[in-house]
């Protein structure tokens, strides 16, 4: 079985992107962060996203700023539902209110946790129109951080499908 640091090319449809940008769109017009799933199966260096998963979360805002939050029970529910159909999670997506970038509380409370997981940060509460070179992406590595993927790598590994 190969991991996900051999990945080296996606395929999403674009049924996807529409899912996740939709979620990300609604809830940001109410000022919150939100967060979305891609998750689907992997042959050698190839992963197929098949599904977009939105989980159930918590929209937090305070003083200090805004953060998602996707609660224990959820992550128990999401990794029992991958492993009986055989899924994995390749990457979690979510909005920040202005620029792209991955905080500290996004390095510290990320939900894909898997080596060689990707967590893409779409700016402006998704108020764009989705663009694979607009969002900050970030690949975790066996030392558990998170390193920049250059938007030409990203946009070379991720092709988009009908």
């Amino acid at each position: 079985m190969s991991a996900l640091t051999d990945v080296t090319t996606v395929t999403l449809p674009r049924g996807c992107i529409s899912t996740t940008h939709a979620h990300l769109r609604r809830v940001g017009r109410e000022g919150n962060e939100g967060m979305a799933l891609w998750v689907g199966v992997q042959q050698d260096r190839h992963f197929a996203v098949t599904e977009t998963v939105i989980p159930a979360q918590h929209h937090i805002r305070t003083s200090d700023g805004v953060c998602v939050i996707v609660p224990a029970e959820e992550l128990h529910r999401l990794n029992v539902w991958l492993y009986k159909r055989g899924l994995k999670l390749l990457a979690q997506i979510h909005s920040h209110p202005g620029r792209a970038y991955h905080s500290t509380t996004d390095d510290a409370y990320a939900v894909a946790t898997t080596v060689g997981c990707l967590s893409l940060v779409v700016p402006n509460f998704a108020r764009e129109p989705f663009d694979l070179a607009r969002v900050a992406a970030y690949r975790l590595d066996a030392k558990a951080n998170w390193n920049e993927v250059p938007s030409a790598a990203l946009t070379r590994m991720i092709k988009i499908t009908s």
